[in-house]
C-alpha cells in the first residue's frame, strides 16, 4: 500500500481507506448501502489491515451511530493499528442541540463519538456539512480546544463551499490555531466539479482530499452500460434520489472509455476508475466501501499498477464537462488559460 501525507500535515494515510457506511444498516438510506454486523465488520477490517488499509471512515449519522459502535467493536484490541476518521454536524435528532457545529454541539458530539467508538481519541474529525449558523471563530476555536485536550488529532471538513473553507483557514492563521488538513469530497470520473475551485484551494492551503463515492454512487461498478440498464436488484433504485446527478450521455461516454481500457488492461471498471483518481492532484486517499469480502478484495486491486498516459488522456477526454462561469473562459480562451493553467 502506498502512504501519503494528509495535505500539509504530518499524518500519513493509505492511498485507499475504508468507509463504514455499510455497517449497521439502519434507516432507508443506510440499509440500502449494507448491513454488516460486528462479526462481518471484523472480517472486513482483517482484510483491510492485512492489505495496509489503516484508515477507517465513519460518521455519527451513519445508521444513527451504529456504524461507529460496530467499527469500535471491530477494532477492539487493535486500536493502535488503525486511524479513525469520523464526521459530525448533520442532524442526529430534532432538538436544537442535535445538529450543527456550535461549541456545545461539537463538544457533545465528540464525547458521544468517543463513547460509541470505544476510544479516547479520534485521529480525524470532519465537519460533515457547512453550518451557516455558527460563527467560524467559534468553530475553529472549539476544534483547537478539542485538539489541545487530546480528544482529536486533526480536523477537517466535508462537502464545504470553497469560500467557507478558505475563511476557516484564514481565521486559523490569524489566531494561531491548527488549520484544517482534510476535505472529504465527492469526486469521480462522472463528477469532476471538485477540480474547478476546491482542488486549487486544497493545493494552495495544504488540504488533502479524502474522496467519497469514487464510483459515482455505484454507477461505475461495471454493471451499467449503454445496453445494460440499472439491474433490478441494484441499490440505485432506492438511493438515486440522494445521489449527485449525472447526465446520461456523460455516464455512457465515460463507461465506454472505462470498458475499452478494461479490455486493454485486464482490470475491472471499478479498479480503473479508482486508479484514475489516485493520480489526481491533492488526493490523499480514496475511500472504498464494500458490503462483502468479494467487493473489498476487488476494490483493493485498484492499487499496485498504473494507467498509461494515453489511457489517462482517454478517460480525461471522455469525462470532461465544461465547468460553469467563471471557469468557462479559462478552458475556452487561450489568454485566460495562460493566466491560470489548470492543475489537471
Amino acid at each position: 500500500m502506498d502512504y501519503r501525507q494528509l495535505g500539509s500535515s504530518g499524518l500519513r494515510v493509505p492511498a485507499l481507506s475504508f468507509g463504514t457506511g455499510t455497517f449497521g444498516g439502519q434507516g432507508p438510506l443506510f440499509s440500502a448501502w449494507g448491513s454488516s454486523d460486528a462479526a462481518e465488520a471484523r472480517r472486513l477490517l482483517d482484510i483491510c489491515l492485512e492489505a495496509g488499509v489503516t484508515l477507517f471512515d465513519t460518521a455519527d449519522v451513519y445508521s444513527g451511530g451504529a456504524s461507529e459502535e460496530i467499527l469500535g467493536e471491530a477494532l477492539r484490541g487493535r486500536r493502535d493499528e488503525a486511524l479513525i476518521s469520523t464526521k459530525t454536524a448533520l442532524p442526529m435528532g430534532d432538538g436544537p442541540q442535535d445538529w450543527g457545529a456550535s461549541r456545545a454541539r461539537l463538544i457533545r458530539a465528540v464525547e458521544d463519538s468517543l463513547r460509541r467508538l470505544g476510544t479516547d481519541y479520534i485521529d480525524l474529525l470532519q465537519l460533515h456539512a457547512f453550518d451557516a449558523s455558527t460563527p467560524v471563530e467559534e468553530l475553529m476555536g472549539t476544534l483547537a480546544s478539542l485538539i489541545d485536550q487530546g480528544k482529536l488529532r486533526y480536523a477537517g471538513v466535508s462537502n464545504y463551499p470553497g469560500w467557507q473553507l478558505m475563511k476557516a483557514q484564514a481565521i486559523a492563521k490569524q489566531h494561531g490555531l491548527p488549520p484544517l488538513v482534510a476535505h472529504q469530497v465527492y469526486y469521480s470520473l462522472i463528477g469532476r466539479a471538485y477540480e474547478s475551485d476546491l482542488m486549487p484551494l486544497a493545493a494552495d492551503q495544504g488540504v488533502g482530499a479524502l474522496v467519497w463515492s469514487p464510483l459515482g454512487w455505484g454507477r461505475l461498478t461495471g454493471k451499467i452500460g449503454r445496453n445494460r440498464p440499472v439491474p433490478e436488484g441494484s441499490r440505485l433504485h432506492e438511493t438515486e434520489q440522494f445521489a449527485p446527478p449525472v447526465e446520461t450521455e456523460l455516464l455512457y461516454r465515460t463507461i465506454d472509455a472505462l470498458e475499452e481500457i478494461a479490455e486493454e488492461t485486464g482490470k475491472t471498471v471499478p479498479q480503473i476508475a479508482i486508479n484514475w483518481l489516485l493520480r489526481r492532484p491533492t488526493v490523499s486517499s480514496v475511500i472504498i466501501g464494500a458490503r462483502n469480502e468479494e467487493q473489498l478484495r476487488q476494490n483493493l486491486g485498484a492499487v499496485g499498477w498504473a494507467l498509461t498516459p494515453e489511457q489517462v488522456a482517454k478517460l480525461d477526454a471522455a469525462s470532461f464537462v465544461l465547468p460553469p462561469y467563471p471557469h468557462t473562459p479559462y478552458h475556452q480562451q487561450e489568454g485566460f488559460a495562460r493566466l491560470n493553467p489548470p492543475l489537471v
